[in-house]
């Protein structure tokens, strides 16, 4: 899958790096799965990049648009489940 990352131009370049690398494993997690402390991981650090609630809805919405999935429901699937690997489908 190739997308544009939505990205700050506020944010460092190591910043921007690792909300890349969020999004990349969101999509894993489409593409066969991701494990889910590795998910989790992702997460805590691209809130402390993208703390706002309402800056973290849209930076998700212009990427999932794009790619047809749900990075909030990648999340939540990896907060509410204890399995070792999230994995989604579509549709």
């Amino acid at each position: 899958m190739e997308s544009k990352l939505p990205i700050s131009l506020d944010w460092s370049t190591q910043e921007v790096i690792e909300v890349i690398r969020f999004f990349e494993v969101v999509e894993k997690a489409y593409k066969g799965g991701v494990d889910r402390q590795s998910l989790l991981a992702h997460y805590r650090r691209f809130k402390e990049i993208v703390p706002s609630k309402s800056e973290e809805k849209q930076l998700f919405k212009q990427y999932d648009e794009e790619l047809d999935i749900s990075s909030y429901h990648v999340v939540k699937k990896a907060r509410d489940e204890m399995t070792n690997i999230i994995k989604m489908e579509r549709g």
